[in-house]
């Protein structure tokens, strides 16, 4: 019986210790990653959209696979670190991205605007007229009072 409790203390001072040391050595070093991705994503980045004229940068089409390139890239350095993705670093990083080079995009890639009057005119005119007739027959019917009790 005793050796048992003293094997069950062994085994449990072995994973207390191993709990402590393998985070610090299998773990995400989260300021060498962050330093990784602007050394090779950002860097790649700023290249491939440095050679699309400004004008087409909110053109989903033409910097879609610029984006899709820096999005993998920034997953496959933290697949080399031990790093989750995504993760805050990660979201910071696209943050930075989107101030500094999508911020006068819309966000639906069209500004919002009145729809034409063609469509507008109906849903405007078929409420006022029908308010005016239903007024006008309560009006006709309450001055017509014979055959009422």
């Amino acid at each position: 019986m005793a050796l048992e409790s003293v094997s069950l203390l062994t085994a449990g001072l072995v994973l207390l210790v191993a709990a402590q040391v393998l985070p610090s050595v299998s773990g995400c070093n989260g300021a060498f990653y962050e330093s990784k991705i602007n050394d090779f994503c950002l860097a790649k980045f700023m290249f491939d959209i440095g050679g699309l004229e400004r004008g087409l940068w909110c053109s989903w089409p033409d910097t879609m696979e610029i984006y899709e390139g820096l999005k993998n890239c920034t997953f496959q350095v933290a697949l080399r670190l031990d790093c989750f993705w995504p993760n805050q670093i990660v979201d910071r990083f696209f943050m930075n991205i989107h101030r500094i080079y999508f911020h006068d995009c819309a966000l639906t890639g069209r500004l919002l605007h009145d729809p034409p009057i063609g469509i507008l005119a109906p849903f405007i005119a078929v409420p006022v007229l029908v308010t005016l007739l239903m007024t006008a027959l309560v009006v006709w019917r309450s001055k017509r009072t014979e055959g009422v009790l």
